[in-house]
């Protein structure tokens, strides 16, 4: 690879090989949009003499200076008093590691458990339907990315992001994820790479609290006191000024505190579906053509969306090749679907969420919290519909665009635990929900064959893509009417993804900073 990675750049920059002091693969990327037609895409940095000499004589768009990017600590005394972080997903995982970087010592709330022991409660939810409501996919060390592919693509162009990926390869992330155009980390590597973040803000000085549960905000002249948390069945109040919040889009209980405290919250647009479901073999031949199987290739991806007729968008989002369905509730008596896959990318199945963008005009009732009603009404019609036991209603795609209730499967084996029941998932979905799915699937399927396959499996409902809440914040990242409070995150309404979270935590950490 580095060989003829060196020939390839030589001949861009019409120079002979000896000429090349150093060559290294900055990007790699695989594109398969042409039918028939595989390449493999590189973008390679390269160290030469006389390079402003090169570069006139080059005279190729696709030759330029770079320009590498550093990230610099901000330099800051330590704080008066330690600042505290509330949540450990990316974006909290992210605004302790830099305060704790700089010297600031925080304290880390936590309401899971730390990720070794949360895999314990998650595995066991999927085998038996016992659900933790504490330790489970959404609440715990990593949030709810660490059961997931890991995938770490974003549409932001912030520079924190190389930040992030080093951090990630530092704690023990494939290499790959610095190179890679599509990186990704797989479900089982990406537990200890969060692990090992935690231990090293604690090596650095920072403290984490286990199965603490903030129940509320200390406010003062517009600024924040105090944190209540409970802990070990005992309550304690945390005297703090400065907090990072960044509790995941499924804190629905710090979200009516905050409603209940009137700091300013507004409802927020994001999708609702389902999961969609097919033989990976089907999804590599789509887009491989007879390249298909090549070890070089792996499990193959997609991207697809149409905009309807109405307006609505459709669109696929997570896609996890080689991967399975999960079971992701985190309430009693509701059922959520997410997917996964390992770093290998080598199961039977592929998925992605199906999902149709709705907004506060489509939420039941006005008020901040509408689309978390919106969400527990469609979870709880689910659960019922499954039969219990936090079972998933799933539906052939051939039934579902005739609206008929399945009664078993054929080519595709379901791969949600705890286990689906055959059903007409219509009867839990909204029907502008179910009329735009049915609209859209033979479009897509006519930009990737087979999508629309009638066996292929639709399992309901994916109703977690994003928070539908926004915690308001000023320029500073700090809350309205709460100094001192820094609503971070995809569950304060400013990311959507685990990189984008972790990009607004190092934000979020920064700002807390001046």
């Amino acid at each position: 690879m580095e060989t003829d990675l060196r020939k390839a750049a030589a001949r861009k920059l019409r120079l002979p090989e000896s000429a090349l002091e150093e060559a290294r693969l900055l990007k790699k990327s695989v594109d398969a949009r042409k039918k028939g037609e595989v390449h493999f895409v590189c973008a390679a940095q390269v160290r030469v003499e006389n390079e402003g000499r090169v570069l006139s004589r080059c005279r190729d768009g696709a030759v330029r200076r770079e320009e590498p990017y550093v990230y610099e600590l901000p330099r800051r005394s330590p704080l008066p008093q330690r600042p505290v972080v509330v949540g450990l997903g990316p974006g909290g995982l992210f605004a302790a590691l830099l305060l704790a970087q700089c010297g600031q010592r925080p304290i880390v709330l936590e309401r899971g458990l730390p990720v070794e022991e949360r895999r314990r409660s998650v595995e066991a939810f999927w085998r038996t339907g016992v659900l933790d409501g504490e330790s489970n996919i959404q609440f715990g060390e990593g949030g709810a990315g660490a059961f997931s592919d890991g995938k770490l693509t974003t549409g932001t162009g912030d520079g924190r992001i190389r930040k992030v990926l080093e951090e990630l390869y530092r704690a023990g992330a494939p290499e790959e994820i610095l190179t890679d155009a599509k990186p990704h980390i797989g479900t089982d590597r990406l537990p200890g790479v969060v692990g090992n973040i935690r231990r090293e803000i604690e090596a650095l000085g920072g403290q984490v609290l286990f199965g603490a549960r903030v129940t509320g905000l200390r406010l003062k002249d517009g600024g924040l006191r105090a944190l209540d948390y409970v802990r070990n069945g005992s309550t304690h109040t945390l005297p703090c000024e400065k907090c990072v919040l960044a509790v995941g889009h499924s804190a629905r209980d710090v979200f009516e505190l905050l409603h209940r405290l009137g700091l300013p919250m507004a409802p927020k647009a994001f999708s609702l579906g389902v999961r969609i479901e097919h033989p990976a073999a089907l999804i590599d031949r789509a887009q491989y053509g007879g390249f298909a199987g090549h070890p070089a290739l792996g499990a193959a991806d997609y991207k697809l969306s149409c905009q309807l007729p109405d307006g609505r968008g459709v669109y696929t989002f997570c896609m996890c090749p080689g991967g399975t369905v999960t079971g992701a509730a985190s309430e009693e008596g509701g059922v959520v679907t997410n997917g996964m896959s390992p770093w290998a990318r080598d199961g039977r199945n592929s998925n992605s969420a199906l999902l149709v963008g709705v907004t506060p005009a489509d939420f039941p009732g006005e008020g901040p919290l509408s689309g978390v009603a919106l969400q527990r009404e469609i979870e709880r019609a689910a659960f019922q519909l499954g039969g219990g036991g936090y079972r998933a209603p799933a539906q052939l795609v051939g039934d579902f665009l005739k609206g008929r209730a399945s009664a078993g499967f054929g080519g595709v084996k379901p791969t949600y635990e705890p286990g689906v029941t055959p059903a007409d998932i219509a009867r839990c979905l909204p029907s502008y929900v179910t009329e735009s799915l049915r609209a859209a699937l033979p479009i897509l399927g006519q930009r990737l064959k087979g999508f629309d396959d009638p066996e292929a499996v639709l399992t309901a409902p994916e109703t977690r893509s994003s928070s539908p809440v926004r915690i308001l914040r000023g320029e500073d990242c700090q809350a309205l009417g709460a100094r001192g409070l820094y609503p971070c995150g995809e569950g304060a309404g400013y990311a959507g993804g685990i990189v984008s979270a972790a990009v607004d935590g190092l934000r979020c950490g920064e700002a807390l900073l001046k």
